[in-house]
């Protein structure tokens, strides 16, 4: 469940952000090649925030593809498929670019401070 280390990774930038701030939310664009479960993301982004700024936050993950271009009929497209072929002739000769990102697009605050275990402010 690789979620979680995304996810550990994901609440400590929002807690540096965040500045004491409750989390209400955050948008996070994810490619499709980190093969990311969207229930095991929310239930990872739920267990690395627990006791922080960001818990109970809502989370909008969104997938964003991978370019796809044929070196059979010399098309490029996206897929949402990791083991993507070519959409118009359905060649496996193809390259692959893109969706590997991961990006914490935004974040959302509450507007009451919030108690931050641990935080001696």
């Amino acid at each position: 469940m690789h979620e979680v280390g995304m996810c550990e990774g994901l609440v400590e930038l929002i807690q540096r952000r965040a500045e004491g701030r409750p989390v209400t939310g955050a948008r996070v664009r994810v490619g499709v090649r980190h093969a990311v479960v969207g229930d095991a993301f929310e239930q990872a982004f739920a267990l690395a925030s627990a006791g922080t700024p960001a818990e109970g936050a809502v989370v909008d993950l969104v997938v964003t593809p991978v370019t796809v271009a044929c070196r059979s009929c010399g098309s490029r497209s996206e897929s949402l498929d990791v083991l993507a072929l070519c959409p118009p002739c359905g060649s496996d000769e193809v390259d692959v670019s893109d969706g590997d990102e991961l990006v914490l697009e935004s974040v959302d605050f509450g507007k009451e401070p919030c108690d931050v275990p641990g935080d001696s402010r």
